[in-house]
């Protein structure tokens, strides 16, 4: 049986994963700051994974493939972002060296466009973080055999795409979380300030992490100050953060409201990637003849 989020949200131990899975995507984030910056913005990540959704699965219902207006269509109906910016988005995944399109194609007006072998690397990599979190929650073997059989992804990334795009609770968790997901290099900067708490106790309703400056925001995530200042200063307004002196220049808390706002946005999230292992192969650990069966019906 699946991992609800409602029972992710209230298990203690969760957050003190999500806490261990935020300094895990801070690390990749410092190891490749160019393939993060797909995912600078949730309105990116969210057409990161329609285009994986649509190559690997054909999550709009049709057969799997990606093509320019396949994509901007699937963008556009799904209220992810308008037709010009999908189209550019997608020229920019070609100009960095993340899409191609494939040689051979019958019809030029729909040019079939393929991920590059970095791309996939790194779905792979974002893919086995998560799953790590949910085998170290059940004792699962999620992670380790994604890391054996990488080809598996064909069989999970298009419900996990789907399973994302489409829900509300993820798509407008919550006032603070959605000012900093919407705008570039927000939700990095999000996931630094959360990896920054320790023990909670939701009855109270700040919880101080620390002194962060602005030229701190700058230096780590390439912004800036302009950019950093107004974001964290629009978050003090909503009093999801604030300062126990002069702003950037004392100790930081952050709301409880916030850090729940996080937490649930995360446990709809992993529950969603618990479910889509689970459909494609049947338990936390997979059975061979099912996991070949999934994977040979989804391989493009």
């Amino acid at each position: 049986m699946s991992l609800s989020a409602k029972e992710l949200a209230q298990d203690p131990n969760f957050f003190a994963e999500i806490l261990n899975y935020t300094r895990e995507i801070l690390s990749t984030y410092n190891q490749n700051q160019r393939i993060c910056s797909v995912f600078a913005s949730q309105q990116r990540w969210l057409m990161a994974l329609a285009g994986f959704g649509l190559y690997y699965g054909g999550i709009d219902g049709e057969p799997r493939g990606l093509h320019a207006n396949r994509f901007a269509t699937y963008v556009v109906e799904h209220e992810i972002a308008s037709h010009n910016t999908a189209l550019s988005f997608l020229q920019q995944m070609l100009a960095e060296g993340f899409l191609r399109y494939l040689p051979v194609t019958t019809d030029r007006r729909a040019r079939p466009l393929e991920p590059t072998e970095e791309a996939v690397q790194q779905l792979v990599k974002w893919l086995t973080i998560h799953l790590s979190v949910l085998d170290r929650l059940d004792g699962g073997k999620r992670s380790a055999t994604l890391c054996k059989r990488p080809e598996l992804i064909a069989a999970l990334q298009p419900a996990i795409s789907d399973g994302i795009v489409n829900s509300n609770d993820l798509r407008h968790p919550g006032n603070t979380f959605d000012l900093f997901t919407w705008v570039n290099s927000g939700g990095v900067i999000m996931d630094y300030l959360i990896s920054r708490v320790g023990p909670v106790d939701m009855t109270t309703q700040r919880v101080v992490v620390g002194r962060i400056a602005f030229t701190d925001i700058c230096r780590r995530f390439l912004i800036s100050r302009t950019h950093a200042k107004r974001l964290m200063i629009r978050a003090a307004r909503m009093q999801s953060i604030g300062w126990t002196g002069s702003s950037g220049r004392s100790q930081l808390w952050l709301s409880c409201g916030f850090i729940q706002e996080y937490r649930n946005f995360q446990a709809e999230k992993f529950s969603i990637m618990d479910t889509a292992w689970r459909s494609a192969f049947g338990s936390r650990q997979i059975r061979s003849p099912k996991a070949k069966q999934a994977f040979t019906s989804a391989t493009p």
